[in-house]
């Protein structure tokens, strides 16, 4: 399984710069890099918090890389144009000779949808934008020119020029819904998901069987799952963490446990595992140690 680092849109640039560089001189795979502009309410209320913007981060974290895939977890197509997206990608690919990875998903945050009145559909709706997005995407990527007259998009004899290095750049869709399953089965190369082993093991077992309705071997993708760590050994923390809010969507305990944890996720099939800093610590100097220490005393500890 390969492991890779989710920097929080809060940090500073410098920061997620940085981590980046850390990452790629300790052997972590990638870097994800979440596409929002405000913290999320549930709602349409704003609440305040520095929002650093994804095709602003992600070119830089190109730029001072060299190896780590760098990619958008996940660009909503109910905000971006998928002309815009594709011609983005490109030449991010460019920028990093061949790294980027374009994630994509329909969108869900109401508050950012409200502020900046960008319509938020119904999920219907918003299925219908995303199956025709990624379908264009797709095509302009592949070059030389799209045309496409669906339902809500119509491009004519569109380039994406440069085209990418990678032949395909990959695309993948981060989702959980049975139709949002079936076209990332069509269409996409990567699949990912959130949850502890409980979690990804039921949705694990939806994307095996939409790949299996449209004729797809679910091998036959890279797949990720993300998901909160706390790495304690205080018992009456981790049960606390995990009876939370979060709780399904972590994973916590001592050092074997997380270790018997990672083996867990390898059974089911996952090729990647996502580490989100969000919950690491306070500041740039804990949250980096919290890496640190995972890196040692879980991933390296992997046969």
């Amino acid at each position: 399984m390969k492991f890779s680092v989710w920097p929080d849109m809060s940090h500073a640039p410098s920061e997620v710069l940085d981590t980046a560089r850390w990452a790629e001189a300790t052997g972590w795979y990638g870097i994800w890099y979440a596409d929002h502009y405000m913290p999320n309410t549930g709602s349409e209320a704003l609440q305040p918090g520095d929002t650093h913007e994804c095709w602003a981060m992600l070119p830089a974290i190109a730029a001072v890389t060299d190896r780590i895939r760098v990619g958008s977890l996940v660009a909503p197509t109910s905000v971006h144009h998928p002309a815009v997206l594709a011609n983005r990608a490109s030449t991010i690919d460019h920028i990093s000779n061949g790294r980027m990875v374009l994630g994509l998903g329909a969108g869900w945050q109401i508050n950012e949808h409200h502020a900046y009145g960008i319509e938020l559909e119904p999920p219907k709706q918003r299925v219908d934008r995303f199956d025709e997005a990624i379908q264009i995407v797709r095509s302009m990527l592949a070059g030389p020119n799209t045309t496409f007259d669906g339902s809500v998009y119509t491009i004519t004899n569109a380039p994406c020029d440069p085209a990418p290095i990678q032949s395909p750049l990959p695309i993948l869709v981060g989702t959980g819904s049975p139709r949002m399953l079936r076209i990332t089965a069509r269409h996409a190369d990567e699949w990912n998901t959130w949850g502890n082993i409980a979690m990804a093991s039921t949705r694990r077992d939806a994307f095996t069987a939409a790949c299996e309705s449209v004729g797809r071997e679910a091998a036959s993708m890279w797949t990720s799952v993300q998901a909160l760590v706390m790495l304690s050994d205080d018992a009456a923390a981790v049960e606390a963490a995990l009876s939370g809010p979060m709780g399904q969507r972590m994973i916590a305990g001592s050092a074997s446990r997380l270790v018997d944890e990672m083996g867990r996720y390898t059974e089911l099939g996952f090729d990647e595992f996502i580490v989100p800093d969000w919950n690491l610590g306070a500041t740039a100097s804990a949250r980096r140690e919290s890496l640190e220490r995972f890196r040692s005393d879980v991933i390296d500890q992997l046969s």
